[in-house]
């Protein structure tokens, strides 16, 4: 299986340099094998996956909370243009965190105007939506899914409603 999913993440990855965010979503549950996936594509582009939380943790940890909230998108992307291409992102949780006052999805189309970016996602997606988390949980987020590249676990999804991304979860 994670044969199959990486071929297609590399198929999306031809694409991609034709969109205006060139972001590759790769979504399924914790523990669905999504590190492992991440962990092949990076290997065959030459690449490492880079893990979201710790780095940016180890980035923030100085900095009061306002700080924290300011400057995270731009330390996001110093840590993407530190990476070789494609930038390969794991272990995105840091940027759901309620205090941080983010908008994970747009923060990752950000990075991904000047790049080519692949992120794992926990959550699930179908025609219609993109989900993080249950829908009791503080940091569940619910987007409407416009154009987006995803790649799920469980199948393959190309989403091109040419409808515009809108958060419709909590904010």
């Amino acid at each position: 299986m994670a044969e199959l999913v990486s071929d297609k993440i590399k198929r999306y990855l031809q694409t991609t340099e034709y969109l205006y965010h060139r972001l590759v979503l790769l979504v399924g549950k914790m523990g669905s094998g999504k590190t492992e996936i991440l962990q092949d594509v990076a290997n065959d582009f030459g690449t490492s996956v880079i893990n979201i939380n710790l780095a940016l943790s180890s980035e923030l940890l100085e900095l009061s909370t306002k700080q924290r909230q300011l400057r995270l998108p731009e330390i996001l992307d110093q840590i993407a243009d530190k990476a070789q291409s494609p930038v390969v992102l794991d272990s995105l949780e840091i940027l759901f965190d309620k205090v941080l006052k983010q908008d994970p999805l747009r923060l990752l189309q950000d990075i991904s105007r000047n790049r080519t970016v692949i992120a794992s996602w926990n959550g699930i997606s179908s025609e219609e939506k993109l989900l993080y988390a249950e829908i009791d949980h503080p940091e569940y987020r619910s987007y409407n899914v416009g154009n987006l590249m995803i790649v799920d676990i469980g199948g393959t999804k190309t989403l091109d409603s040419g409808k515009d991304i809108k958060e419709v979860g909590r904010v």
